[in-house]
C-alpha cells in the first residue's frame, strides 16, 4: 500500500513542476523569462539617482542601465515597477538616468508609460 501511494505522490510532484515550468516558459514578459520585479533589484545602485534629478549617478548604476537598456521595454518596465516605486524612485526622474549616464546608445524617444526617454 505504501509503494502505490509513493508513486501517486511522485506523479503529483512531476505534474506540478511540469505545469509551473510551462507557465514560466510561456509567460515571457518585458524582461524575457525574468520577472520585472526581480530585474528591478539590479538597479539598486540607481535608487538615490532615481529620487533626485540633481544627484550624481554612480558608475555601477550606469553599467546596469546600459546592460538593461539593450532591451528598452525591460528598462522601462523596471523603472515603472512597484519595486522601484516602493524604493522611492520617481518615474519622471528615473527615466532621465540613461541620459545622465551619457549613454550614446540609449533608447532616446522611447515611450515609457506616460514618459518619453530623453
Amino acid at each position: 500500500m505504501a509503494a502505490p501511494m509513493r508513486y501517486v505522490c511522485l506523479f503529483g510532484l512531476f505534474a506540478i513542476v511540469g505545469i509551473l515550468g510551462l507557465e514560466r516558459a510561456d509567460g515571457a514578459g518585458e524582461c524575457g523569462r525574468n520577472p520585472v520585479e526581480r530585474e528591478a533589484f539590479k538597479l539598486a545602485p540607481c535608487a538615490f539617482a532615481a529620487q533626485n534629478e540633481n544627484a550624481d549617478v554612480s558608475n555601477s548604476c550606469c553599467l546596469q542601465v546600459k546592460r538593461m537598456g539593450q532591451n528598452p521595454s525591460c528598462l522601462c518596465a523596471v523603472m515603472l515597477s512597484d519595486t522601484a516605486k516602493s524604493s522611492g524612485a520617481k518615474p519622471e526622474v528615473a527615466v532621465t538616468i540613461p541620459k545622465r549616464c551619457n549613454l550614446a546608445d540609449r533608447p532616446v524617444g522611447y515611450k515609457c508609460g506616460d514618459y518619453i526617454l530623453p
